[in-house]
């Protein structure tokens, strides 16, 4: 009852947010509305003109006096990339003689300082984006720290282009713009469960994209779970025979291919949601008839786990590896007569055993040079036991990061009221308005708040729904995780503009985004304008 008239709460909130945008036709600059800035997420600091410029069909990229070399070709993909969302597939083909030629933009020209383009957590994101640059008009100009700061400067500068129907050209308004930006958190991600619905690599790689597009940075693949286990692992090849069938897998060069400039942080979830391991090795199940959790007593479950870490560490270089520990049910454990026995050899219970096994695989992961990171249920159980490095990922409800923080751990934010996507009647409101420094006022402790995520879990989600579910509510978190906390609106309402605005951009991109009204991933409820849905 109590979620029914939360739910109906929230239509309505969206519903009169609509009716405020389409009566006034504003939205008011002060406190995150952004006024006529249709950016998101929003900059920590924009100014801007009331002139046009257009970018010429010859758009060059140019990098005089940046000390980056692209050997990886990272920044000259980026930009590539760039200039297929901005022309949208449109042809262009206006008659630039007829242009003013102080008016068109030859090109850009990126510079970039550091000469380092490793991806990891931490990196300077920063950029600053000048339309045209004032030392040469012909130019847009942008600097960065780094290449991903560039490549956010890119995604920036595309949410300026428009396609000039009755010019044919691409244009840029409102120039001169200045954009000074960087994120507020380093860590802003988005879990994908590929366990209980197969993603395909086309999907995933088109997700991911999109993420780019809001400025996010972390895919958290929950790759495998009791379901399925669809990636494969050549120190045990047969761990993949639990996947759903021989077509829904990935292999190890798919799993390397797949960041595209977005940090990986993979999930092996132990010792629970384990079941589909045990059907390539059966050893690893507690007896044949209590699959799960993983076998406490048996050497070989830690075998195989270093072996699965030790694989990871050659594909997926971020710094951190997710080591699940949630929702552990260890009746298995006491039930079968064998487990039961080593307990009891070992003066364990089955609460001490979920504690062993949990730290005996934050020791192996350790060891192969990685960060750990754990559902929250490992802090509450024994939290003073957790390996310092250990970052803490809270998301069964509030009030969890202020006492992970309070205990000098590090927290990641994912209550599931607010940043649960497969929560349809959590709408974009909710997930815009989460802030992840509730009660934490100590600046050390914040500091402890290295981010948070959204989460589409998967029991009933596939590649049909999953743009719509996840779109735009990830993007109401995004701008949450990345704008100066005194820049976000204090009322969704003054936001809902610009949301409106990206969620158009996003279909205009070809990504399936929901419109606003209604539950996640509702269907438009009548014929009508995307910018009044």
């Amino acid at each position: 009852m109590v979620m029914m008239e939360k739910r109906e709460m929230n239509i309505w909130v969206v519903l009169l947010s609509v009716l405020f945008v389409l009566v006034e036709g504003v939205v008011s600059k002060k406190g995150g509305g952004g006024g006529g800035v249709n950016i998101w997420p929003m900059p920590v600091s924009v100014s801007y003109g009331h002139q046009s410029v257009f970018m010429s069909k010859d758009f060059k990229l140019k990098t005089e006096g940046s000390n980056y070399k692209d050997a990886s070709c990272i920044l000259k993909d980026g930009f590539s990339r760039f200039l297929d969302v901005v022309s949208l597939a449109h042809v262009i083909e206006g008659d630039f003689s007829k242009f003013n030629a102080s008016t068109i933009l030859q090109g850009l020209n990126v510079v970039i300082s550091s000469q380092d383009d490793e991806l990891q957590y931490g990196v300077d994101e920063s950029y600053k984006l000048l339309i045209p640059s004032p030392q040469n008009p012909a130019l847009a100009h942008l600097e960065a720290k780094t290449v991903y700061g560039a490549l956010h400067g890119l995604q920036t500068f595309s949410q300026l282009c428009q396609f000039n129907f009755s010019s044919r050209v691409i244009e840029v308004s409102k120039t001169p713009w200045t954009i000074t930006d960087q994120p507020r958190f380093s860590f802003r991600g988005l879990l994908i469960d590929t366990s209980r619905h197969y993603q395909p690599l086309p999907t995933l790689k088109k997700v991911i994209d999109s993420m780019a597009y809001a400025k996010l940075n972390v895919f958290h693949w929950h790759i495998v779970d009791t379901q399925s286990f669809p990636l494969e692992v050549p120190s045990y090849p047969k761990l993949w025979d639990g996947a759903y069938s021989i077509q829904e897998r990935y292999t190890v060069a798919d799993a390397a291919e797949i960041r595209r400039g977005i940090n990986v942080l993979a999930e092996l979830d132990v010792p629970g949601h384990a079941l589909s391991w045990g059907r390539g090795y059966p050893s690893l199940w507690p007896s044949k008839d209590c699959q799960q959790p993983l076998d406490v007593s048996n050497e070989f479950s830690f075998k195989v786990i270093d072996g699965i870490l030790s694989d990871f560490s050659k594909i997926f270089k971020f710094k951190f590896v997710h080591l699940g520990g949630d929702e552990v049910d260890t009746s298995c454990w006491t039930l079968t007569p064998r487990v039961s026995k080593w307990l009891e050899k070992h003066g364990m219970n089955e609460t001490q055993a979920y504690e062993y096994f949990v730290l005996r695989a934050q020791k192996i992961a350790l060891s192969h040079g990685y960060e750990i990171v754990n559902w929250e249920e490992t802090f509450n159980n024994f939290g003073d036991k957790l390996n310092p490095k250990t970052v803490v990922h809270n998301w069964l409800g509030g009030g969890v990061a202020q006492k992970v923080v309070a205990a000098g751990l590090r927290c990641i934010v994912s209550n599931q009221d607010k940043w649960y996507l497969d929560h349809l009647d959590a709408l974009w409101p909710d997930f815009y308005m989460n802030e992840p420094l509730t009660n934490i006022t100590d600046p050390k402790q914040q500091k402890l708040v290295i981010g948070g995520e959204v989460c589409m879990w998967g029991e009933k989600v596939d590649t049909s729904d999953i743009e719509q579910t996840i779109w735009p509510r990830a993007a109401a978190a995004a701008e949450r995780l990345w704008t100066p906390y005194d820049n976000l609106a204090k009322d969704p309402v003054k936001v809902i503009g610009r949301l409106t605005n990206f969620r158009c951009l996003l279909n205009r991109r070809g990504v399936a985004a929901a419109p606003l009204i209604g539950l996640g991933r509702s269907a438009p409820v009548e014929p009508g304008s995307c910018y009044a849905q």
